[in-house]
C-alpha cells in the first residue's frame, strides 16, 4: 500500500497548501501597505489635533472650575464610594490635579503630540500618550465627550499604537513592515462600524427605516444640519426612498467586501467614502466622517494609492518606499515569496521587472532575491556583496527577520517572537470582546454567561472596545430648547447659541470637524426632560451666576451688565421652511411654541439685587 497517496496524506497536503497561502497572503498584506499605513497614521494625527483643539476652546465652560460640570465635583462625588478602585473605573489623569490649568495642560499636550505624530517623530509613544490623554478627558467630561466618534477615536487610536513603526525619527525607507494582524483588526473595526450602523436600524423595527422614509425626517431633525441639508430636505419622497435603499446597500452589503480580495476592498472603500462625503455635506458630525475615511485607507494597498498620485509625485514616493526584499519576512535560508501585491502568483516563466525598476509594480513585487535584488548567498547565512543590508524585524510580526544567523540576531528573533505572541493575544482578546458585543446586539442576547458579562463590564472604563450604530430610531420631530432671561418677568431676552437652530432666519452652517459640545447636548436634552439631564439645570445656574466661562460657549450675552433675576427654558418644535416661504420671508425655519421645558428659576442672590 502506498501511504504517500492515502487520503489522510492528501488531506494533510491540502491543509498545508491552505496555510501556506494564508501565510503568503499575510506577507503580501504587510509589505503592500507601507503607504497606506503612512497616510492612516497622519490622518489619525490630524483627527487627534482637531479633537484636542476643538475641546480646548470649550473645556473651561464644560468642566472647568466655573463650568457646567466641574471636574473636581465630579471626581469627589463619584470617586468616594469606589475607594482605590476609582483609578480603574474612572481612568483620568485629573486624579492628580483638578485645576483648570491642568485641563489646559492635557489639551496642550494632545496638540503637541498630534503634531509630532503628523511629522512622524516617535509615533508609538505619541499614539500611546494621545490615547491616554483623550481617555482621561473623556472620563471627566462625561456626556460632553461620550459620543460614538469619541469612543471610535479611542478604539482606532489604540489599534494604531500597534500599527505604527518602531522608530524615533521619520525615515520612510527604513520602516519595518506593518503588522497584518493589526491591519485586519482595523478592518474588523470598520466592518463592525458600518455593518452595525445598518443592522441596528432594522433591528429597532422603526417604521421609517423599514418603509424607507427615514430621510424625509432626517435632514431637518438631525442635531446640526447644514444649509445643504435644507436643500436635501426639499427633494421628492421617491428620491429619499432610493437614497435610504442605497444607504442600506452600503451599510449592510459593502462591509462583506472587506473580507474579499483587493478589488472588492477597493469597491467597499469607494462606497464608504462616498457615504461619508454625503453625510458631511448635509450634517455636522465632528470628525466622524474623517475618522471613518482614515479606516478606509487601510483597505487600499500601495499600488492603488500610487496610481492616484501625479506621475512626478508617485516617482518621488517610490524612491522612498522600503525595498520589498528588505521588508518581506521569511525564514532562515528561504527565498522571498514570489507573489505580487495584487495577490497574483508569479512563476519563473513570467516576465519580471528588472532589478532597480522604478515602476510601482517593480517596487512592490515580492520576487526571489536573485532576480529582484542581485546575487545573494543564503544557504550558509552569508550575504553577497550586492545584497541589501538586513532590516529590523517587523512590528507585530508574522515571520522573522531577513537574516537569522549569528548571535547578533538571536535577541531580535526572541523579541520578534514576544511581539508576535503579544499581538496575537491582543487580537484574540479584542475579537472575543468585540465579537461578543456584536453578536449580543445583533441577536438581542440578554442572558450572556456571567464570565462574559464580567469581562465586558471590566473593560468598559477603557472605552476602547465598543459597539456602534447611529440613528437606530429616527427622530421624526425636532424639539428645540430656547433659554430666556428676564428681570421683570415681562420682557424675556433669548440666549442664542453659536450653532444650534434658534433664530428662524439664521442659515444652518458648516462647523465640522469642530464639535460644539454644548449645542449637541442641547439637542439630546430636548428629546427628554430636564429632570433626566441634571447638567441642564447646572447650565441655568451658571447663566444666573454670570459665569464668563459658560457664557463664552454662547453666541452672545443678552445681559452684559449683570445676570438676569429670572431664567426659563421654553420648548419649541422646529421645521424647515419650503422654497416659497424662504423666498418670501427669508426664514430657514418655522417654529411653534409647545410650552415650558423647565420651570422658571431664580437665584436668591440675584433676587436681592
Amino acid at each position: 500500500m502506498n501511504f504517500a497517496e492515502s487520503p489522510p496524506s492528501r488531506a494533510m497536503e491540502q491543509i498545508a497548501v491552505v496555510f501556506a497561502r494564508i501565510r503568503s497572503s499575510l506577507q503580501i498584506e504587510r509589505c503592500a501597505c507601507f503607504l497606506s499605513r503612512w497616510l492612516f497614521l497622519r490622518l489619525i494625527g490630524l483627527i487627534y489635533l482637531v479633537a484636542f483643539v476643538s475641546l480646548w476652546s470649550q473645556i473651561d465652560g464644560l468642566v472647568g472650575h466655573n463650568g457646567i460640570l466641574p471636574v473636581a465635583d465630579h471626581l469627589t462625588a463619584a470617586g468616594g464610594p469606589l475607594g482605590p478602585e476609582r483609578f480603574w473605573w474612572l481612568p483620568t489623569l485629573s486624579w492628580f490635579n483638578t485645576s483648570d490649568g491642568f485641563l489646559h495642560f492635557q489639551c496642550a499636550a494632545g496638540v503637541v503630540l498630534s503634531l509630532l505624530l503628523i511629522v512622524g517623530v516617535a509615533p508609538i509613544l505619541d499614539l500611546a500618550f494621545l490615547w491616554a490623554i483623550y481617555l482621561s478627558l473623556s472620563t471627566i467630561c462625561g456626556n460632553f465627550l461620550g459620543f460614538q466618534w469619541d469612543t471610535l477615536l479611542l478604539e482606532t487610536g489604540f489599534l494604531a499604537i500597534f500599527l505604527a513603526p518602531r522608530q524615533w525619527l521619520p525615515k520612510f525607507s527604513l520602516e519595518p513592515a506593518p503588522s497584518a494582524t493589526v491591519i485586519w483588526l482595523c478592518r474588523w473595526l470598520l466592518f463592525r462600524l458600518m455593518f452595525m450602523s445598518g443592522a441596528v436600524k432594522l433591528l429597532s423595527a422603526d417604521a421609517s427605516w423599514w418603509k424607507l422614509t427615514a430621510l424625509t425626517f432626517h435632514y431637518e431633525t438631525q442635531p446640526l444640519p447644514t444649509w445643504i441639508g435644507w436643500y436635501a430636505h426639499q427633494l421628492p419622497v421617491w428620491f429619499q426612498k432610493i437614497s435610504v435603499a442605497v444607504m442600506f446597500g452600503i451599510e449592510l452589503a459593502a462591509p462583506f467586501l472587506i473580507l474579499c480580495g483587493r478589488r472588492p476592498r477597493q469597491i467597499a472603500c469607494g462606497a464608504f467614502v462616498l457615504l461619508m462625503l454625503l453625510i458631511s455635506l448635509t450634517g455636522n458630525y465632528c470628525f466622524f466622517n474623517l475618522l471613518t475615511v482614515a479606516l478606509c485607507v487601510l483597505l487600499l494597498d500601495d499600488v492603488f494609492l500610487l496610481r492616484l498620485l501625479p506621475a512626478s509625485v508617485a516617482a518621488f514616493v517610490r524612491t522612498r518606499l522600503p525595498s520589498p526584499a528588505e521588508s518581506a519576512p521569511r525564514e532562515a535560508g528561504q527565498s522571498a515569496p514570489a507573489y505580487c501585491s495584487d495577490s497574483r502568483p508569479t512563476n519563473a516563466s513570467s516576465p519580471q521587472p528588472e532589478a532597480g525598476s522604478n515602476t510601482a509594480e517593480g517596487r512592490l513585487c515580492f520576487l526571489s532575491p536573485r532576480r529582484r535584488c542581485g546575487e545573494r548567498t543564503e544557504e550558509r547565512g552569508i550575504q553577497g556583496p550586492s545584497s541589501p543590508r538586513p532590516s529590523p524585524p517587523s512590528d507585530g510580526g508574522e515571520g522573522v527577520s531577513l537574516v537569522t544567523t549569528g548571535p547578533g540576531w538571536e535577541g531580535s528573533r526572541v523579541a520578534l517572537g514576544v511581539r508576535t505572541f503579544g499581538v496575537g493575544v491582543l487580537a484574540a482578546f479584542i475579537l472575543l470582546v468585540s465579537g461578543t458585543e456584536t453578536v449580543a446586539r445583533l441577536f438581542r442576547a440578554r442572558n450572556l454567561p456571567q464570565p462574559l458579562l464580567g469581562l465586558l463590564q471590566w473593560v468598559s472604563p477603557l472605552r476602547t472596545i465598543n459597539s456602534y450604530g447611529l440613528f437606530a430610531v429616527m427622530t421624526t420631530t425636532r424639539p428645540e430648547i430656547v433659554v430666556e432671561g428676564s428681570n421683570d418677568r415681562l420682557t424675556w431676552l433669548t440666549y442664542h447659541f453659536k450653532w444650534k437652530p434658534g433664530d428662524p432666519k439664521s442659515r444652518p452652517a458648516f462647523v465640522a470637524p469642530h464639535q460644539p459640545r454644548l449645542d449637541w447636548q442641547m439637542w439630546f436634552a430636548a428629546l427628554g426632560d430636564y429632570r433626566g439631564n441634571p447638567w441642564f439645570v447646572n447650565l441655568l445656574v451658571r447663566l444666573a451666576q454670570g459665569s464668563p466661562e459658560v457664557l463664552a460657549l454662547l453666541e452672545e450675552n443678552p445681559f452684559p451688565e449683570k445676570p438676569p433675576r429670572h431664567l426659563r427654558a421654553v420648548l419649541y418644535e422646529y421645521h424647515f421652511t419650503d422654497f416659497a416661504t424662504r423666498h418670501t420671508t427669508g426664514d430657514w425655519w418655522r417654529r411653534e411654541r409647545k410650552g415650558l421645558y423647565c420651570p422658571e428659576i431664580t437665584l436668591r442672590q440675584n433676587d436681592r439685587h
